[in-house]
C-alpha cells in the first residue's frame, strides 16, 4: 500500500500519463531488474494458480513487494523527486506503474477488493485498452524480452552482499 501511495502522490503531482511513450534507453539497470522480477513473478504465479498453491504465491508476492518497496523505490526516490520531467523520471514512473498494474492483476483473485480499488485509481476509465475492473483484465502475459538474467544476477548479488553487511553490523552492534 505504501508503494502504491508513493506512486499516486508523486505521479499526480507531476501529471504522469501512462500512455506517454518511453525510450528503452531511458530505462536504468534497476528498471530492468524490477521488470525482470515482475516477469518471473507472473510466470511462477501462473504455475501456482494452476497447482492450487496459493501459499507459495503469497511468499513470492511478499518477496516482490519487498524488492519493489525496499530496493527499487528507495534506490530511485531521487528520480521521482527531481524537479524536471525528463525521460529518466518518466521511465521510473512507467516502470513503477507497470509493476503495480501487473502485480494487482496477478493478485486480483486473492485480494479482490483491494486490487480492484487500486486498479480503478490507476487506470483511466474509458481509456483505450483499459477495462472497467481488474477482474475483467486478462492475466498478465510473460514477456521473455523483459527478463534480463544478467541484470537479475548482478542486482541480486548486490542485495545479498548488503544483507550480509547489515547482518554483520547488527551482530557487532554497529
Amino acid at each position: 500500500w505504501n508503494t502504491y501511495s508513493f506512486f499516486v502522490t508523486y505521479a499526480n503531482l507531476d501529471g504522469f500519463d501512462p500512455s506517454d511513450p518511453i525510450k528503452i534507453n531511458d530505462l536504468t539497470k534497476s528498471d530492468h531488474w524490477i521488470r525482470s522480477k515482475t516477469n518471473l513473478f507472473i510466470q511462477s504465479a501462473q504455475t501456482h494458480y494452476e497447482d492450487f498453491q496459493l501459499f507459495r504465491l503469497m511468499v513470492e508476492a511478499t518477496e516482490l513487494l519487498d524488492n519493489l518497496s525496499n530496493w527499487y523505490v528507495r534506490r530511485n526516490r531521487r528520480r521521482f523527486w527531481k524537479s524536471e520531467n525528463d525521460g529518466d523520471k518518466n521511465a521510473a514512473y512507467h516502470t513503477l506503474y507497470s509493476v503495480l498494474i501487473d502485480f494487482i492483476k496477478v493478485m486480483a483473485p486473492v485480494i479482490p477488493f483491494v486490487s480492484d480499488n487500486i486498479y480503478a485509481n490507476l487506470s483511466s476509465p474509458g481509456a483505450k485498452n483499459t477495462d472497467d475492473s481488474v477482474h475483467l483484465c486478462e492475466f498478465p502475459v510473460v514477456d521473455q524480452t523483459l527478463t534480463n538474467e544478467k541484470v537479475l544476477n548482478e542486482v541480486d548479488t548486490v542485495i545479498h552482499i548488503v544483507s550480509l553487511a547489515r547482518s554483520a553490523r547488527n551482530k557487532a552492534n554497529i
